[in-house]
């Protein structure tokens, strides 16, 4: 009998730690799914926070033609687009940000070179709030603007002759600002800014001229255009994005600048970025779409037409003198798209 109580001591003594031990997991257990399950709660919590929103596609395009007396050139053209929000609201904080993008290429074997950019746009911008009524926000907003890669005119189309245009950061604008924002709703808002900076910069001294960048002296007295040049100005900015009605998206930003002082831009002279995009999804994957841009920049001169018996502002036969004109760019495209 002491053999059999001696035993089952013994037994106690080594499983007791074991006992302990398994009654500690389960606590731990229990202890890291509830630890889990705050987390997620806290997650899903924070998410209702956020919206995101926008469209993104590809459209494309083949033209051929075979005897045909009006002329043309035969071509296939492809575009790759997004238009992204991404927004978010607490309480009185309110942060939103924007990428609208695009790029094309066009090949055309008739052409010289072959290869041509179609389409070319990096726009972002991104604004943080603060309520200081209902709709009303103290906000300070940041942007840039500018394309990927180079872009060129094309003159004589046989001997394949081009002019450097544009090229990445050249020209880029970079605005910040602060100012207050009108948001009666998701859909509308329109940002007015007193106080706004913008930084016009062109890392290509070739095109300086082309964007508006002053002329300069340097201490031996040699002109010279710089890279960047700097304003101080008032800034508006309107922007609406509608996606009340499924599948149909809308979405348009205009931005007007016009600088306090400047030697070659006067005040009340805007300058003009405007940006449109509508979008329509059908059978889920494909989409119709129609994408414009309107600019005019005051500093921004651009060649015209051939117009005879017309002349320049000293005198000059016309034959294309650059001046500021308003800049047109239309898009209608159907290929695989999709909104959110």
């Amino acid at each position: 009998m002491k053999k059999k109580l001696f035993y089952f001591t013994l037994f106690m003594v080594f499983m007791m730690p074991c006992f302990i031990f398994a009654q500690e997991e389960e606590k731990t257990a229990a202890k890291e799914a509830m630890e889990t399950k705050v987390k997620s709660a806290d997650i899903t919590d924070s998410a209702k926070y956020w919206k995101f929103t926008g469209m993104t596609g590809l459209n494309a395009s083949q033209t051929q033609f075979w005897n045909w007396a009006a002329g043309g050139n035969n071509n296939i053209t492809a575009v790759i687009y997004a238009n992204l929000t991404l927004s978010y609201k607490k309480n009185n904080v309110s942060w939103d940000s924007n990428l609208d993008t695009e790029f094309g290429e066009l090949y055309s074997a008739d052409l010289k070179p072959s290869w041509r950019k179609s389409n070319d746009k990096l726009n972002f911008m991104t604004k943080f709030g603060y309520q200081l009524a209902k709709s009303w926000n103290l906000t300070a907003l940041g942007s840039f603007r500018t394309q990927y890669a180079p872009g060129y005119e094309y003159a004589n189309n046989d001997a394949g002759d081009k002019t450097l245009i544009s090229r990445w950061a050249s020209p880029s604008y970079t605005e910040l600002s602060i100012g207050i924002d009108w948001k009666p709703n998701d859909i509308f808002s329109i940002y007015v800014s007193p106080v706004a900076g913008r930084l016009t910069f062109c890392r290509d001294s070739t095109l300086r001229e082309r964007y508006g960048l002053p002329e300069k002296t340097d201490g031996n007295g040699n002109l010279y255009r710089p890279m960047a040049d700097a304003a101080l100005g008032l800034s508006i900015k309107g922007g609406i994005n509608y996606t009340l009605v499924k599948n149909l998206k809308i979405i348009t930003a205009v931005s007007l600048f016009t600088p306090y002082t400047s030697k070659t831009q006067k005040f009340g002279n805007f300058d003009v970025d405007w940006d449109f995009a509508i979008s329509y999804n059908f059978l889920k994957v494909l989409s119709v779409s129609l994408m414009t841009s309107l600019k005019y920049y005051d500093q921004v001169m651009i060649p015209g037409k051939n117009w005879n018996g017309q002349t320049g502002p000293n005198g000059e036969q016309w034959a294309g003198y650059p001046a500021q004109r308003v800049q047109f760019k239309e898009m209608l495209g159907i290929g695989i798209g999709y909104s959110f």
